[in-house]
């Protein structure tokens, strides 16, 4: 795990005035990696270069010399060393005082004038199931005598998800179509979802890959992940409980997921990570999905919100309300380096640029549940949002919006950004 560093002084500011400005999500500590092209028509043909958001603005890492390729996946399978080269030399140009500010400043490009696309290509996707307040909820729903199934505290359960519908944040998309049954019906039916729902996620983006048949020991597992993400894996609740029976998810959920534009490093990470702590009275991780290191900072530390604004309150001007507020360290079960370690112990080969979603990320209580589903309890206990709309599940028009930060004494606030998404018809 990255060490602290010059990079993450608290008293550390940059000569761009937008990232010393209090709350920002991109303050010179963050220094996340997207793929940007300046927007407009006329730049339809242009591709997407890799930038670094610093407050406001974004840096073209190729204009000032500091990368030779546009392609995010080659930056991403760099060794540890070179990551933190990298990033050592981006803070050093943008702070106060450098002699590179000059010559920087031309390689700046405002946010807002900015198209961002998918941080990075993504070969291969598998989302797992780490939330147990989440995991508890939605088994009480259907196994109220056994919410969790044996094996949950024992292995990260995870499935193979679509990569091809992975969209960056402000993706529209239409809502899917599917098979259900109703519980009273005799033969299924097919429409539209009725039942469509988000699911709060963090997205692990790995780095160096491994050799097929060779596994990730935990212990050097974090050295193959670049960083984290903001991701919502849309989720047809009534097409999942007709499917999922016996292979998993499929149609529920492979339509759409989308992914926030920045990925914050794992350097960025190393104030706020905690403690990794079981229960005593369960059962403990087998030796290969336990170290030393994992137990006293495998946990991240970071706040996740969730906003909606439905199609009503967008004519009318009216902002998004927060639906729920909760943090990781109380809603996730299992490590980033534990998925990486359980996702290669049969020889499973990643890749640069693979994308390990976290699951569900939900607290212990309601307001901090990261889906429809928790929070209406499968639809029984509508949720009545200020202006008097009410939301059992999602609506055409609606857009979902999710924020990640970062907060801890003695440290510099950094932000996931923000990654938002509208439900079409």
């Amino acid at each position: 795990m990255t060490a602290l560093n010059a990079t993450h002084d608290p008293k550390l500011r940059s000569w761009v005035a937008s990232a010393n400005a209090a709350g920002t999500d991109f303050p010179i500590q963050n220094l996340p990696f997207g793929r940007f092209r300046a927007a407009g028509s006329s730049n339809s043909d242009e591709g997407f270069r890799i930038g670094v958001a610093i407050g406001d603005q974004v840096l073209d890492l190729k204009a000032v010399g500091l990368v030779d390729t546009d392609d995010m996946n080659v930056l991403m399978n760099a060794s540890v060393k070179d990551r933190q080269a990298l990033r050592a030399a981006i803070s050093a140009g943008l702070a106060e005082g450098s002699d590179k500010q000059a010559a920087w400043s031309k390689a700046l490009l405002a946010q807002a004038q900015a198209e961002m696309t998918v941080p990075c290509r993504i070969g291969d996707y598998t989302d797992f199931y780490t939330g147990i307040h989440h995991a508890t909820t939605i088994g009480k729903l259907f196994r109220p005598d056994q919410p969790l199934m044996p094996n949950y505290k024992w292995v990260p359960i995870g499935y193979h998800g679509r990569a091809s519908s992975i969209g960056v944040s402000g993706q529209v998309f239409k809502r899917p179509q599917g098979q259900t049954k109703a519980p009273d019906a005799v033969t299924p039916s097919f429409g539209p979802s009725k039942r469509l729902d988000y699911e709060l996620e963090l997205g692990f983006l790995v780095g160096q890959g491994n050799a097929l048949g060779q596994p990730i020991a935990i212990g050097e597992a974090e050295d193959h992940l670049f960083g984290v993400t903001l991701l919502n894996d849309w989720s047809a609740r009534d097409l999942q409980a007709w499917e999922y029976q016996p292979l998993g998810p499929f149609l529920a959920k492979n339509f759409a997921s989308t992914l926030s534009p920045w990925i914050v490093t794992m350097e960025a990470l190393a104030p706020f990570r905690a403690k990794f702590e079981r229960p005593a009275e369960d059962p403990q991780p087998l030796p290969y999905l336990d170290s030393a290191s994992n137990r006293e900072g495998g946990a991240l530390d970071i706040t996740l919100e969730v906003l909606l604004q439905t199609a009503k309150m967008r004519a009318e001007g009216v902002a998004p309300v927060r639906l729920t507020r909760g943090n990781t360290t109380e809603a996730a079960y299992w490590t980033a380096a534990q998925l990486v370690a359980h996702h290669t112990v049969n020889g499973c080969n990643l890749q640069p640029g693979d994308l390990l979603g976290s699951g569900t990320l939900s607290g212990p209580k309601p307001d901090e549940a990261g889906s429809l589903m928790e929070l209406t309890l499968g639809g029984k206990q509508p949720i009545t949002l200020p202006n008097g709309e009410k939301r059992t599940f999602l609506e055409d028009g609606d857009t979902l919006i999710m924020r990640g930060y970062c907060e801890r004494a003695g440290a510099v606030r950094i932000g996931l950004g923000e990654v938002a998404g509208t439900v079409s018809a």
